[in-house]
């Protein structure tokens, strides 16, 4: 029987988590869901990643209220998917903050990629109606900037490609703890769609060289302590490149789409097949992951069309 598209079919609320990872910084987390990070200055607060809606924001913004009632000043997107940047209206008018690629991004397909995963994430998108448009930042950094919320210092930097060309990840120092965006994930597939997955693995590295004591990842919950964060870099790395390399192979011998599709199946149901969205990601990864070993460097436009084209040649 033909899967349902993407999810479609995951229409169930998810319990959402509020968790401390640091002094003043936490993760909301909702059973692999996209997640949410919260920086709290001494003035002021940061918030890491809007949500798909404004409605959903609204969740996000009653959970800072439950811990601090300083103004929201700053808005970080660590790329440009719909489902993280569309909620941004409703956390009134913070400076928000890309790095020009991403929003190169925005322009290029930002458009086109609300458009597809409308139709992919319907769960996600409902209230979609107060959307009022893309989402485009207020400020961008090429490799990196540094933001004051009085005294405490957060640091924005572009460490590699990975989820995208434009990753961003957040470090505040004073507590050693990232927020990874979907460069890290936690018992939840790894989108790769718009990836690079040669570059992913170096980006994980630099991630790792930082020490993190606690990491807020892109999906599934909160990495508290250091040997729960290499957990997750090595799982992510280890999910990336058994992604890949059955793909690769595949192409290096001049085989089809459905061979890869084949060949990662058997590589990743038996590590993945449990972890959230792993079904919905894998058809878009291993198109990407196909693309990529043919020598195709930037990812091609995901369109609503497009998805349910490729869906049915791999899932259908």
């Amino acid at each position: 029987m033909a899967k349902a598209f993407a999810s479609a079919g995951d229409m169930d609320d998810k319990t959402v988590s509020f968790t401390e990872i640091g002094e003043g910084l936490y993760a909301f987390t909702a059973e692999g869901d996209p997640n949410t990070g919260v920086i709290i200055g001494d003035e002021s607060v940061m918030i890491v990643e809007a949500q798909a809606t404004p409605r959903l924001a609204r969740k996000v913004i009653e959970c800072v209220r439950s811990v601090t009632d300083k103004p929201i000043s700053h808005l970080v997107m660590t790329h440009y998917h719909a489902v993280r940047v569309l909620g941004a209206s409703a956390y009134g008018a913070p400076e928000i903050i890309m790095s020009d690629v991403a929003r190169a991004m925005v322009a290029e397909r930002g458009q086109e990629d609300w458009d597809s995963e409308f139709e992919r994430f319907p769960r996600l998108f409902q209230g979609h109606e107060e959307i009022p448009g893309l989402t485009w930042p207020t400020t961008t950094f090429s490799e990196g900037m540094s933001v004051y919320l009085g005294k405490r210092r957060v640091d924005i930097m572009h460490l590699g490609r990975a989820h995208t060309a434009g990753d961003a990840v957040i470090w505040v120092p004073d507590q050693e703890v990232m927020f990874s965006g979907d460069i890290v994930e936690y018992h939840s597939a790894c989108y790769c769609g718009d990836g690079h997955f040669t570059d992913w693995e170096d980006t994980l590295a630099a991630i790792a060289s930082f020490e993190p004591k606690s990491i807020a990842p892109g999906r599934g919950d909160a990495l508290v302590g250091e040997e729960k964060v290499a957990e997750a870099i090595a799982n992510t790395a280890d999910f990336v490149a058994s992604t890949y390399k059955p793909a690769a192979r595949v192409v290096a011998r001049g085989g089809t789409l459905k061979e890869a599709w084949d060949a990662v199946r058997a590589e990743c149901d038996p590590k993945f097949k449990d972890y959230a969205i792993y079904e919905h990601c894998l058809p878009f990864n291993v198109a990407r992951a196909y693309d990529e070993a043919q020598g195709i460097d930037t990812p091609r436009v995901w369109t609503a069309a497009r998805d349910k084209e490729m869906w049915a040649a791999l899932q259908g």
